[in-house]
């Protein structure tokens, strides 16, 4: 059993839109690619466009919040002040910034990080965003100060997305258009630990799992990749899509994982055995739209709640929309122009979605109770694979449970 807290239909807390206005040669360089909430909820990114990326305090100063929102999942003032009263910035990438990601908090970067840059500086904990851009760069940015670390450099083409091992360690990958990801380490001047190369087309997401034991990137093509991140080498390919994969995702205790294709379809997978365990089918739920545009419910993005229990997805045809895990239709739906990114806040009741017009909206979240079951199962989860559930000497319902197999 679930029990929810609050509203299940999404309702809009606030819009943020880009500080300079379009401009007609500027078409292709407004949108936002990429949003991301740093693993403490205390800071929002957000590639607005035009080469900016904006870094916000969270919680959203009370201007962008409509009246009659008590935003319960938002840290409180005094929390924020205690952080030393973080101020907005902005950081100039010079480029066409296409992905986000934040290194988890508290990391310990090693002097051989600030050496260059920050001699003077102590070996002290801090959190860095990482930018991947238009022209294969990725530069690694200090949060708190908005000063730029270093400048990774070795993709031969735009850097579409990147993610950091949740362990604290400073991997950082990156996934690219030229067709490969890249394994860096920021603890040693960013090097270039590994190329993975494979992919015969376009590589648009990559995902980790929590226990750090899987990467997990889709390209334009129908299979999804899975890889070691121990040797760094495929451990399988995931076929069941029937277009280009261009979003995947791992659950918090790396027991599922989801892929989002162009097929209209997000497939949930057991990423230890490979198998197929359930298909959410995106149809049109609005007759006004043209029935002759096959592409009216292309999927762009898909993400986990923070507990596990959630999924979003966001689509070509102009909606939101969230799934419970355990119901193959969605529970509720928010309408949402040219929608490309979704992504949880990480203590729930938020999700921030960005937009092919440079916008980032926040919508409220279903907040729920987690059943002691599934809190149960989610902790066990955490460092048992599938195989290794298998093997217990425990009921079959209760494996069935706890590898998901009750749907």
């Amino acid at each position: 059993m679930i029990w929810v807290l609050e509203q299940e239909e999404p309702l809009l807390l606030a819009e943020l839109k880009p500080g300079r206005p379009h401009q007609f040669d500027w078409k292709s360089s407004c949108e936002t690619w990429s949003v991301a909430f740093s693993p403490d909820g205390s800071w929002f990114a957000w590639s607005q466009g035009h080469c900016i990326v904006k870094l916000i305090p969270w919680p959203l100063e009370e201007q962008f919040i409509p009246k009659g929102f008590e935003a319960k999942s938002r840290s409180s003032k005094n929390e924020t002040k205690g952080r030393g009263s973080p101020k907005e910035k902005t950081l100039d990438c010079g480029q066409i910034v296409w992905g986000l990601a934040f290194s988890p908090w508290p990391s310990p970067p090693s002097r051989k990080l600030w050496a260059r840059h920050h001699p003077q500086v102590p070996d002290v904990s801090c959190l860095v965003l990482a930018t991947g851009l238009n022209d294969g760069q990725i530069k690694i940015w200090e949060v708190q100060t908005g000063l730029l670390l270093l400048n990774l450099s070795g993709h031969q083409d735009v850097v579409r997305d990147l993610s950091f091992t949740p362990s604290g360690s400073l991997i950082l990958v990156s996934a690219s258009r030229d067709k490969t990801l890249r394994i860096w380490d920021l603890n040693k001047h960013g090097k270039q630990i590994q190329v993975l190369s494979g992919h015969l087309q376009w590589v648009y997401c990559c995902s980790i799992s929590p226990d750090c034991s899987m990467l997990c990137s889709a390209a334009g093509e129908k299979s999804v990749f899975l890889w070691s991140m121990r040797s760094y080498t495929l451990i399988r390919k995931l076929e069941g899509h029937q277009s280009s994969v261009v979003s995947c995702d791992f659950s918090p205790d790396s027991a599922l994982l989801v892929t989002a294709s162009y097929d209209t379809n997000v497939i949930m997978w057991d990423p230890y055995t490979g198998e197929r365990l359930r298909s959410l089918h995106h149809t049109q739920v609005d007759p006004a739209m043209d029935d002759s545009d096959v592409h009216i419910s292309s999927l762009r993005s898909v993400c986990f709640s923070p507990e596990g229990l959630y999924l979003a997805t966001v689509a070509d045809d102009r909606l939101l929309r969230i799934w419970a895990l355990e119901l193959k239709t969605p529970i509720a739906f928010a309408p949402m122009t040219n929608g490309l990114c979704c992504t949880f806040f990480p203590h729930g009741g938020v999700i921030a979605t960005g937009t092919r017009d440079g916008h980032v909206q926040f919508w409220t979240a279903p907040r729920v109770l987690s059943s002691l079951k599934h809190l149960c199962r989610k902790a066990l989860r955490s460092f048992l694979t599938t195989y290794q559930v298998l093997a217990l000497p425990i009921p079959k319902k209760m494996k069935e449970f706890l590898t998901y197999r009750t749907f």
